[in-house]
């Protein structure tokens, strides 16, 4: 599939590079330019925007970086035009980088403070410029910049080279799209803390995402400066840019690599249909119209639409064969313990979730731990795989101390859980659910193999037949069963269940328990978090029992629930003197 695409990408580019030889009108030249420009710049901005969801209005400012950085170079400092196009590329991304190292660091900065930030730098190095040497008020003129001639014209030259960046705008997008980076933005896109906790690195990958939308940006900014050949503060950082992008991104579709580009042919071509007097502004007005009709009509823009009536129609992914794991081998952890917490403490606003906390869990047992809703259990299970970091307190894991870890290292080093209430991601496939932490998981699985083990877990747990689905088409028995595979593609030491049995009928739970057990036999230490006491009598090795965020009680399963404490603690202290 990889090099169908690619290779389609490049025929196509280079039957395009052919059509200067026949000598048309420098008009189709320059419209062939623009429409190139936006497709760079558009397919850029979805690269961050469009595949994790950081909504960004700063385009415009990374564009301009690499606007103004070919002009200084080539007005000021005599550089060659063609070698200052990588440079501008380079600012622009270490730019959007620097930027980002900060900004992501804020788990706050998300959704409409992310954007409206953005959109404030973009102010903000529109002043700089502005009031430094590097523009200084007057811009700066290029009409002295030698123009490299191919075929023999100026237009042709400043097409061919919107021809190479667009096509390796898009090469990119494809290639992050359909590899490990594009399933772990999409992943941070639909629920950025579920990705963490299953090993994606999010502020590692946001920062590449972003390196890469800005670099191409910074690029395209170059080429522009040349074209335009005088640069000022005022055209350069406007609106105009994150506007357009943002348009021809949602109208063609930003779930996809191509979306954008589609989007960004049909408003350059509507737009420069009606270029004279007052049909700009009709040009104008017919954009705004075609995107209210996206909105209302075709929510996931002109491709996504395409791919969802194919869809309807039965055009799905062939599924991959499925692929058996294979035993890892594990070092035995001394004296048997595989996880153990000590003191733990955390605190919510004065509220005391969890008190000295102390918790073992051994290779191969399943431990219970039950407790009134509120005693702390999914405190704890946040706390052990990284989301909350412990007020005060230790947790080690297979001898590693989890504490200084970032969060998505508990995924890599084998912890895997469930959620409570179910938390697929919504706009993946049942099938790149469980791929995804086979690839960031314990195992780091190559796409092929982690698609095949995707497989095997699909079947053990009974969703084969759903693997093209997507999780809003699952019912509550199959989402939490789609929980279930998630962890296990994972290949957890140590498998956290969190009600695992909620909301199920008789007959689901029945299943729900024999799974529980093969995954046990097959080697995981599994924590059970579970209200229904039968299941957790009948699973158990060990029961632990949780109250207010303090352990009241832990041992033999039937000798912990015939504790008074225990009993005060569900049925209330009268029924435990009775």
């Amino acid at each position: 599939m990889h090099s169908k695409v690619i290779g389609s990408l490049v025929s196509g580019a280079l039957l395009l590079a052919l059509l200067p030889l026949l000598q048309l009108p420098t008009f189709y030249e320059t419209l062939l330019y623009l429409i190139f420009h936006w497709i760079v710049l558009s397919v850029s901005w979805n690269i961050l925007s469009g595949y994790s969801g950081y909504f960004s209005f700063g385009h415009g400012a990374f564009y301009g970086v690499g606007v103004y950085t070919t002009a200084v170079l080539c007005g000021h400092a005599d550089w060659s035009f063609l070698a200052s196009l990588p440079v501008a590329a380079l600012v622009a991304a270490l730019f959007g980088v620097a930027l980002g190292a900060v900004v992501f660091r804020v788990k706050r900065l998300r959704g409409e403070l992310f954007a409206l930030m953005t959109l404030a730098i973009t102010f903000v190095v529109s002043m700089v410029i502005l009031n430094t040497p590097i523009d200084g008020g007057p811009g700066i003129y290029l009409s002295n910049v030698q123009v490299p001639h191919v075929y023999g014209s100026p237009s042709s030259t400043f097409y061919l080279l919107a021809l190479v960046l667009a096509l390796l705008t898009l090469l990119v997008a494809y290639l992050v799209y359909s590899g490990q980076l594009g399933l772990g933005l999409f992943a941070i896109h639909d629920d950025e803390d579920v990705a963490e906790v299953q090993g994606v690195p999010t502020y590692r990958y946001k920062l590449i995402a972003l390196g890469i939308s800005c670099g191409l940006a910074g690029l395209a900014g170059g080429v522009q400066a040349l074209f335009v050949s005088y640069v000022t503060v005022g055209e350069i950082f406007n609106m105009v840019v994150p506007l357009y992008v943002m348009l021809m991104s949602v109208l063609g579709g930003v779930r996809h690599w191509a979306g954008p580009a589609v989007g960004a042919i049909f408003i350059t071509i509507l737009l420069y249909s009606f270029t004279s007097g007052d049909m700009a502004v009709v040009g104008r007005a017919l954009v705004g119209f075609s995107l209210i009709a996206v909105i209302l009509f075709m929510p996931l823009g002109i491709v996504g639409q395409w791919l969802a009536r194919r869809r309807r129609l039965g055009a799905v992914p062939a599924l991959p064969k499925a692929v058996p794991p294979q035993a890892i081998a594990h070092s035995a952890p001394a004296h048997g313990e595989l996880f153990r917490a000590v003191g733990i403490d955390k605190n919510f606003n004065g509220v005391q979730a969890l008190a000295g906390v102390d918790l073992v869990v051994r290779s191969g047992e399943i431990l219970g731990l039950v407790g009134p809703n509120g005693s702390g259990k999914s405190t704890m299970v946040n706390v052990i795989t990284g989301f909350y970091k412990p007020d005060r307190g230790q947790l080690w894991f297979a001898e590693q101390d989890l504490v200084p870890q970032p969060s998505y290292r508990a995924a890599q080093l084998g912890i895997a859980r469930t959620y409570q209430i179910p938390r697929p991601y919504q706009n993946l496939t049942v099938l790149q659910n469980v791929v995804l932490p086979g690839l960031f998981g314990a195992q780091s699985l190559p796409m092929p193999q982690a698609r095949g083990q995707a497989m095997h877990w699909l079947e053990f747990v009974g969703l084969a037949d759903r693997a093209n689905s997507y999780p809003t088409e699952l019912n509550l028995h199959q989402r939490k069963f789609l929980e279930l595979a998630r962890a296990l593609a994972n290949a957890p030491r140590l498998v956290l269940l969190d009600e695992v049995l909620a909301g199920l009928t008789p007959t689901e739970i029945e299943h729900a328990i024999r799974t529980v057990r093969i995954i046990r036999d097959r080697g995981s230490a599994i924590l059970f978090i579970e209200h229904n006491m039968r299941a957790v009598l009948e699973l158990s090795d060990r029961l632990m029992v949780l109250n207010h965020g303090k352990v009241i009680a832990n041992g033999p399963p039937r000798e912990v629930v015939r504790q008074p404490d225990v009993i005060s603690a569900y049925l209330g202290a009268g029924a435990a003197s009775s």
